[in-house]
């Protein structure tokens, strides 16, 4: 199919290229039943972003000129018209007319492949053994007495605020986390602190709080999807340095900062997602002086810095911070009730008021029940309890999934073990691709997550997955385990 496009011409790409196949169509040039070429092949015929041909293609389906079927593709829906309907087709007589989505959509949110959430949310299934997603278990906290804990708040009497807290956070979990930082040796006030519901939630306030498009911004590679699309959506230009078994490589990452300006460097600095290593002392160190020689910000996410099961833990990058030169992100995903979400964020107090204030033109207000029972969990000591209890239940569940992979090795599977954490990344053997694997892992009901997804150019990870062992119980990690090495070898046998 031959289309010819102007990037000249005022007319959008998009359209042009709608506008040449109409006219084929209704020409008879194409007639019905005719398969167009797929998005990625006609816009690398044209050297153009797949979702400019995703665009054209959803103009002409709401035109009803072309479909799109299963197995197929694209194609070409009706034959040409008689000459006696062409001009009521001109004139646009008598048809009601679609909104095409697709067109009205901004570009950058308009995906049309399986997303990071797709692979996430299969959690949900209970027919499905979960190794991808990262949240916390159920049954770590005593219900009934959760259960009692929330009771009593909803039928306390007084100055409730139902179900709305401040912008800013609730004040008495505002201070309970000033407490909770002194044990990590990050001095703050209750007025540095901004209550939010997520690590991703926080991270998309500050990348629209600090980011303008065409800002450089530093991250690990690999990297959390959820880290680096945020970044995208902002226009960012990302620049990314390589993670060891010590964390970010500092000697790249100064020299980047040298010559890139970036508006901040992002780090996930204990048990990194999805590598699981842990950023060394002497490099947190290193990162606190190129921040300060260079007068960059850094944005710490610590969610799994208390998840430490060998060895002592690591005072996070912002207890080095003297200059204030560090906002920190703390998540409480992986050590609280699942499915009460809570993250704060510490900084400059300049920087949180900014923030709060573009929190309170966001929101009205922010959940109230996970706010008032972290505090009160905070206040009387439950928390700090069940963080040991976290431990134990990670760190066995991290044995099971180590001891079969384990079995592995004759075979060619590859991994760290890192001392903490709940991320373990995986090399598949040689000749896997982690795409087609995990397909055909969920088909025997085992959900992973490969490893290319963590690439925010796609320039690596196609021979690794992440294993993620927090959410499932031993028993149902051990079958899910299980059925990830019959897959192994299956495939391993198929290949030979």
């Amino acid at each position: 199919m031959s289309i010819k496009i102007d990037k000249k011409l005022k007319t959008p790409i998009y359209r042009q290229i709608a506008q040449q196949i109409t006219i084929k169509i209704l020409s008879g040039e194409m007639s019905q039943g005719t398969t167009l070429p797929s998005e990625r092949a006609l816009a690398s015929m044209l050297s153009i972003h797949r979702n400019t041909v995703v665009k054209a293609y959803h103009e002409l389906i709401a035109e009803e000129l072309i479909e799109a079927r299963q197995g197929l593709g694209y194609v070409v829906s009706q034959p040409a018209p008689k000459e006696s309907e062409k001009h009521n087709q001109a004139s646009g007589k008598n048809r009601p007319k679609k909104v095409t989505w697709a067109t009205n959509i901004k570009p950058e949110y308009l995906d049309m492949e399986i997303t990071f959430d797709d692979l996430f949310q299969r959690f949900g299934d209970e027919k499905i053994y979960s190794l991808g997603s990262g949240i916390s278990p159920v049954g770590m906290y005593d219900e009934d007495k959760v259960a009692a804990d929330i009771a009593e708040m909803i039928t306390a009497q007084g100055k409730n605020q139902y179900f709305y807290s401040p912008y800013k956070g609730d004040s008495f979990l505002r201070k309970k986390i000033v407490s909770f930082l002194s044990t990590k040796g990050i001095k703050a006030s209750s007025g540095q602190i901004q209550i939010l519901t997520e690590t991703n939630q926080a991270l998309d306030f500050l990348v629209m709080l600090l980011v303008k498009p065409g800002d450089t911004v530093i991250m690990e590679e690999p990297v959390s999807p959820d880290a680096y699309r945020a970044m995208e959506l902002a226009g960012a230009i990302i620049k990314t340095v390589p993670v060891d078994d010590d964390g970010l490589d500092c000697d790249i990452l100064e020299n980047l900062v040298a010559r890139c300006s970036p508006r901040f460097i992002y780090v996930n600095s204990s048990f990194h997602d999805p590598t699981g290593s842990i950023l060394s002392l002497d490099r947190r160190k290193r990162i606190i002086e190129i921040s300060n020689r260079y007068r960059v910000p850094v944005i710490e996410d610590d969610a799994a810095s208390e998840l430490v099961y060998e060895g002592s833990r690591l005072q996070p990058i912002k207890a080095f911070d003297t200059e204030e030169n560090v906002i920190y992100i703390y998540s409480f995903s992986l050590t609280f009730l699942p499915g009460l979400s809570l993250a704060f964020v510490t900084g400059n107090k300049d920087l949180i008021r900014s923030l709060s204030y573009l929190v309170s033109v966001r929101m009205v207000g922010t959940d109230w029940l996970s706010q008032k029972l972290a505090a009160k969990y905070l206040d009387d000591g439950t928390y700090y309890g069940i963080l040991e209890e976290f431990r134990n239940n990670y760190s066995r569940k991290q044995k099971i999934v180590c001891d079969v992979l384990d079995t592995l090795r004759h075979e060619g599977v590859r991994y760290t073990r890192p001392r903490g954490g709940v991320y373990i990344w995986c090399k598949l053997p040689e000749g896997f691709d982690s795409k087609e694997f995990i397909a055909k892992a969920y088909s025997r009901g085992v959900a992973l997550l490969p490893g290319y997804i963590f690439y925010p150019f796609r320039n690596g990870g196609r021979d690794h997955i992440r294993i993620n062992y927090s959410y499932e119980t031993e028993e149902r990690l051990q079958v899910g385990m299980n059925l990830f090495r019959q897959v192994v070898r299956e495939e391993l046998a198929h290949k030979k």
